[in-house]
């Protein structure tokens, strides 16, 4: 996720229990922040494939999160298992092509694989990026690959990518808590869920903002690995968070901003704003405030998708 609201604005512009699966997920529904759920190689488990080898794909592209990528492929890195330090991920970047792609605040990565050349993945990780730029052969790949791998992640606004390429609709999905009214606007076919720290449907698992990421990684490495070895590899790397056990740990973004007379809030994004400098808009008698264009355009178009009726 790119915080910076000009830089959000250019992405976005370019573990949900079955009862949250269908319908408007309210913050009520969210696991409390303290409740563990199982463990995952007993509820959700995944089986390494005969080779051993798990292959993770990392899609970038312009403007990618860096750290929607290097949480998780640190997380991959360093699980070891057996006497021997035997590391099961085999982690690799896939791109439109092998030319540098510049991520965010210009970290420079050759991708190891074109998408015409890249192995078939078990695991693959979207982070989010600049949806205006990505290549359309992405999406092409992604929805090919989607049908053979275990299991599909996106990373924060990494979501948007998915829900461009089709791969949720009719699934419930979770984004950066500032992205949660976009994402919901956007694409009407996801149930957008608030407040949870990841959020799995079948296939495909999305998760909050940023270091999320990392708590789905070592949530998938439950899955195939159970608790134990999920608890060694977060010991390993020295992280302190608890969120692949506890998803309702996100429960206090789930509300938007509340509105006031001076700080209204933005109905496409949900950014708190400030009157001098919101631009508005009228619509069936009542007065609107956005905070660009780009938002302003958004809701004229189709108010409806943008006004909250809950």
């Amino acid at each position: 996720m790119i915080i910076r609201p000009e830089r959000w604005r250019a992405v976005v512009a370019a573990i949900a229990t079955p009862a949250l699966l269908r319908g408007r997920a309210r913050a009520a529904d969210a696991p409390p922040p303290g409740a563990a759920v199982p463990d995952a190689r007993l509820t959700a488990p995944l089986t390494p494939p005969a080779s051993g080898r798990i292959r993770v794909a990392f899609v970038i592209s312009a403007d990618a999160e860096v750290v929607d990528v290097t949480g998780p492929w640190g997380v991959f890195e360093y699980v070891l298992l057996g006497a021997d330090d035997d590391k099961p991920f085999q982690l690799y970047t896939v791109a439109a092509s092998k030319d540098p792609v510049r991520m965010s605040d210009g970290l420079i990565v050759v991708p190891n694989y074109a998408y015409a050349d890249a192995p078939a993945p078990d695991v693959v990780v979207v982070p989010a990026m600049n949806t205006a730029r990505l290549a359309a052969s992405a999406l092409d790949w992604l929805r090919a690959v989607q049908r053979t791998a275990s299991v599909t992640l996106s990373v924060c606004n990494g979501s948007f990518v998915l829900a461009q390429a089709g791969l949720l609709d009719g699934k419930a999905a979770t984004t950066h808590h500032r992205s949660y009214g976009m994402l919901r606007a956007t694409y009407p076919k996801v149930n957008v869920i608030r407040g949870l720290r990841y959020v799995e449907d079948g296939k495909i698992a999305t998760s909050g903002g940023l270091t999320s990421g990392v708590d789905l990684a070592l949530r998938v490495v439950e899955r195939y690995y159970g608790r134990d070895v999920a608890k060694r590899t977060a010991r390993f790397l020295e992280y302190q968070g608890t969120g692949w056990m506890h998803p309702g740990s996100n429960a206090p973004l789930a509300e938007k901003p509340r509105a006031t007379a001076e700080r209204p809030i933005c109905p496409v994004c949900e950014t708190q704003l400030t009157l001098k400098a919101a631009l508005t808009a009228q619509h069936q008698g009542e007065t609107y405030y956005f905070c660009s264009e780009f938002c302003k355009k958004h809701f004229l178009a189709e108010p409806q998708r943008f006004i909250d009726t809950r």
